[in-house]
């Protein structure tokens, strides 16, 4: 049986001095390719990377986050990705758990995977996660996983795998070209039924780290709850919203809630199949 192709991608922005690092922690073999999507750096993001054998696209203008994230993806895909794994190249995630994501993708555990940084208060704090952000974090998550029915340790990630058919069905294409470009990802994730789960993943804070300011961040955490709102409002049909309108051409999950519920129905039958599996062994 051929194994799955793998294809990690890097959102980078002025990732010069942080992205040869990032790239060694990657376990040689593990990946078929990398692609490096540059949105206008400033400095020597886009030479370096030629360099090092990526595979490199250029926006002429900064175009933001999330629409980076688009390229990425299209990118991907384009390339023949069977299983995604996208991390920024800005050292703040340990690389080296490139091929775990990658392989609970491939064997079919879950659709969407994400490395937690939020293991312990401990741990994120002594890696340099500034209090604030620790708290916003914890807070939102709270909401997050209450207002989507998920039990995920953090929904803010930058260290992410999915497997194809996500990316072809779910329509992140209309999402929007900044920071908030995650959180309707995830929201479109559980809209359509996709099983999403996370693994830790040591957190790394430096001063090369990419961070956005209080502001900035403030404002992710108020658009953060608008797609919450606006996912609610469409799932009761309140309100229609095109973020969770199907894709043209998409290829039919199982229907968004109607797959979460054949989910749930096989997890009950397995779990009902287990003892009697048991019995049988003991007779």
């Amino acid at each position: 049986m051929s194994r799955d192709r793998v294809i990690v991608v890097m959102p980078a922005y002025n990732a010069e001095p942080t992205i040869e690092r990032t790239l060694a922690d990657i376990p040689a073999g593990s990946v078929d390719e990398i692609i490096l999507v540059d949105d206008c750096s400033k400095d020597g993001t886009v030479e370096l990377a030629r360099r090092l054998g990526l595979t490199v696209i250029e926006h002429e203008t900064n175009k933001g986050y999330g629409s980076n994230q688009k390229t990425c993806y299209r990118t991907a895909l384009e390339h023949g990705a069977d299983i995604v794994v996208m991390i920024h190249p800005d050292y703040q995630y340990d690389a080296r758990l490139v091929p775990h994501l990658a392989g609970l993708l491939s064997a079919g555990h879950v659709d969407v995977l994400l490395g937690n940084r939020v293991r312990s208060r401990r741990e994120t704090l002594a890696g340099g996660m500034p209090i604030y952000k620790y708290l916003a974090n914890r807070a939102l998550t709270i909401v997050e996983n209450l207002w989507l029915g998920q039990n995920l340790g953090e929904f803010h990630s930058g260290m992410r795998g999915y497997r194809r058919e996500v990316l072809e069905t779910l329509p992140w294409e209309r999402n929007s070209d900044d920071f908030v470009f995650d959180s309707q990802f995830l929201a479109q994730a559980v809209y359509f039924g996709f099983r999403v789960g996370d693994i830790p993943v040591p957190v790394r804070y430096m001063e090369e780290a990419s961070s956005i300011n209080f502001a900035r961040s403030l404002e992710y955490g108020l658009l953060t709850l608008e797609t919450l709102a606006r996912y609610a409002m469409h799932r009761h049909g309140l309100m229609r919203s095109d973020i969770f309108e199907p894709r043209a051409g998409a290829p039919a999950p199982a229907g968004g809630p109607k797959r979460a519920r054949r989910l749930v129905d096989e997890a009950r039958r397995f779990a009902e199949a287990a003892p009697r599996g048991r019995e049988e062994r003991e007779r």
